[in-house]
């Protein structure tokens, strides 16, 4: 399943060919080592995604027609799941990243290895960041800098 997103697609692919369920964690776990701080002016409930038990927070910004984010969470392994979100997300159009296909989260082959909840989480996590990109879409937030890039 083509998700709209070339790099999520990689993503998937990398893990969806790992049979071991350690491997795909330790590549999850990799990711969210990649993901840079977010300042502390974004931990606000705005930003804040709801149903999970981690505090994760996302916040996506548009520059020039393309879609930058930046997040954190206090969980290793849900912060994982919200780096792979950041990185798969990154640079699309709002109207692409509003139609990835929540579907695409399944053939990862997580979902299997994940608690209800951290699955629940990562679904979550995808809703904002869409939610998000739809209303970024609608009215940029001007006056706020672009982001460096998140992902180092």
């Amino acid at each position: 399943m083509a998700s709209g997103s070339e790099k999520l697609d990689q993503i998937v692919e990398r893990l969806k060919g790992t049979a071991d369920p350690k491997r795909r964690y330790e590549y999850v776990l990799w990711l969210a080592k990649k993901l840079q701080p977010l300042p502390d002016a974004f931990r606000t409930e705005a930003f804040k995604v709801k149903g999970c038990v981690s505090q994760v927070y996302v916040v996506g910004q548009l520059v020039d027609g393309r879609l930058h984010w930046q997040g954190d969470s206090d969980a290793a392994i849900t912060k994982g799941l919200l780096a792979l979100l950041i990185e798969g997300l990154e640079g699309l159009e709002p109207a692409a990243a509003a139609a990835i296909d929540p579907a695409v989260l399944a053939e990862t082959g997580l979902q299997a290895s994940l608690t209800p909840s951290r699955a629940n989480g990562f679904l979550n996590i995808l809703r904002l960041m869409q939610a998000q990109a739809h209303a970024l879409a609608a009215e940029p937030i001007s006056g706020i800098a672009p982001f460096k890039d998140t992902l180092a």
